[in-house]
């Protein structure tokens, strides 16, 4: 059985973020020194966080976005989800400007306002955050609606992916990061994005199916698992849990045919990732694996030919494997 285990860590290496890891950070400081600036939110007792899946250690190169979340515990009740928006738009606006293009770095969205970094190249989404009745979670803007309110609780996801992933002896967030990468492999842009099926992969895990040794069996058994949830979630409607919020689902904006190649990509990775796993040929493993991971975000395939093999799967005609029985003949002569 193929293990591939230096290819799986290279793999790895090579999704994970480069100069994104400190730019994100720095973007983040920058948007939420302006929040605190203004009097008004610091009376609202503005409190900026970093959530979202860079915070999670689960972001693959590159990263184009980072979010924010901004509590306001001490925000009255009167305030719209509309009216507190807008501030956000005039404190941003005000602190950013336009780009050297002459277009607004501030740009409002559904839920959350947007402030590009043209200089790294990324986007900081600032949400506003009001307490929720239950005294522990979150409300954000609804989207589409000026004065409505929908329950979250962000940084709860962080503490259970770090759970999650001490139970699994570290695996849990690299897995995360493979099927990330996957998704990305085989959907590009298309929906559903990177969270759904981080949150599969979550859901995946706490069933108690997915197992492993090392990241080659890991990744197989979490693909499989991950294919029936999507199965079930496009063919059945059988909602995916949000595990931060009880009785809560995950929901997503994607075509039904956007839906149904999700489920069907995912049942032939499945399908690949295990037959690979089993497969006696590390070549022929590797290639497999590749043509799931795809590229990264530098262009460059994210899974590697181990030693001696060419990048078609087959061993090279150099290449001597432990214990062969027949070894390539030489040129050298020695006496």
């Amino acid at each position: 059985m193929a293990r591939l285990i230096q290819q799986f860590k290279d793999a790895l290496s090579s999704i994970e973020p480069g100069d994104d890891k400190a730019n994100a950070p720095e973007a983040h400081q920058l948007v939420r020194a302006a929040l605190l600036s203004d009097s008004k939110l610091t009376e609202y007792g503005a409190d900026p966080v970093l959530i979202g899946s860079y915070k999670r250690n689960v972001s693959i190169k590159r990263i184009k976005d980072v979010d924010v979340f901004v509590r306001l515990p001490e925000m009255p009740d009167d305030v719209t989800s509309q009216q507190i928006l807008d501030r956000f738009f005039r404190v941003l606006h005000d602190e950013f400007g336009s780009d050297d293009d002459g277009h607004r770095r501030t740009k409002r969205q559904d839920r959350s306002l947007q402030v590009s970094f043209p200089e790294y190249d990324l986007y900081v989404d600032a949400v506003p955050a009001r307490p929720h009745a239950d005294g522990e979670t979150w409300e954000i803007p609804q989207r589409g609606d000026e004065d409505k309110w929908v329950q979250t609780n962000p940084e709860q996801l962080t503490a259970l992916s770090s759970e999650m992933n001490a139970a699994h002896d570290g695996y849990y967030v690299p897995i995360v990061k493979l099927i990330r990468q996957t998704r990305r492999s085989l959907l590009g842009t298309s929906k559903p994005g990177g969270f759904f099926f981080e949150i599969a992969t979550y859901q995946a895990f706490a069933s108690g199916a997915v197992s492993g040794t090392d990241h080659a069996s890991y990744y197989a058994s979490a693909l499989a698992e991950i294919s029936r949830i999507v199965a079930d979630f496009v063919t059945y409607g059988i909602d995916l849990p949000d595990p931060t919020v009880a009785g809560n689902s995950i929901r997503i904006r994607a075509t039904d045919d956007e839906l149904a190649a999700a489920r069907d990509q995912f049942a032939a990775a499945a399908s690949t990732a295990k037959v690979a796993l089993d497969e006696e040929d590390e070549g022929q493993a590797a290639l497999a694996f590749q043509g799931l991971l795809g590229k990264n975000g530098d262009d460059e395939d994210v899974f590697r030919m181990p030693p001696g093999f060419n990048e078609d799967g087959t061993r090279k005609a150099s290449a001597v494997s432990a214990g062969a029985r027949v070894v390539p003949a030489g040129s050298r002569t020695f006496g």
